[in-house]
């Protein structure tokens, strides 16, 4: 996974070789999963998060929020608000994708909700 985070030509070989791998997520132990696209969500990194998901990657709320798509961010929460301070990989919020989208407006809805934390230590009961 850690090939995600930052280089998108290394990503493109390996999928290129194993389609598979699109759909893998590694266990860093203790249940804290993490997948390609996933990575690329929590640093940030559209480039390589918007060629995953061309490939067919799952989409989830987390890369909503670093996408600044704030209709669907609206929508889950109106769905689920005990989403707010949900745990993604290493336990990094959706506040924390917002802010390393630069999803400004996302940033703003979840804080006006009440978020503040960016990330929750993965192995807290919440």
């Amino acid at each position: 996974m850690g090939v995600s985070h930052s280089n998108l030509d290394r990503v493109k070989e390996m999928l290129e070789n194993d389609p598979q791998l699109l759909y893998v997520s590694y266990d860093w132990g203790g249940g804290d999963y993490e997948s390609g696209i996933e990575a690329a969500g929590h640093v940030g990194n559209k480039e390589i998060a918007e060629y995953l998901l061309s490939k067919g990657a799952r989409y989830n709320v987390y890369l909503a929020c670093m996408f600044g798509h704030l209709d669907v961010v609206k929508q889950v929460l109106t769905f689920n608000s005990s989403l707010l301070n949900s745990k993604g990989p290493h336990g990094f919020t959706m506040l924390h994708h917002a802010k390393k989208g630069e999803a400004n407006a996302v940033v703003d809805y979840l804080q006006s909700l009440g978020a503040v934390q960016t990330r929750i230590d993965f192995y807290a009961k919440t």
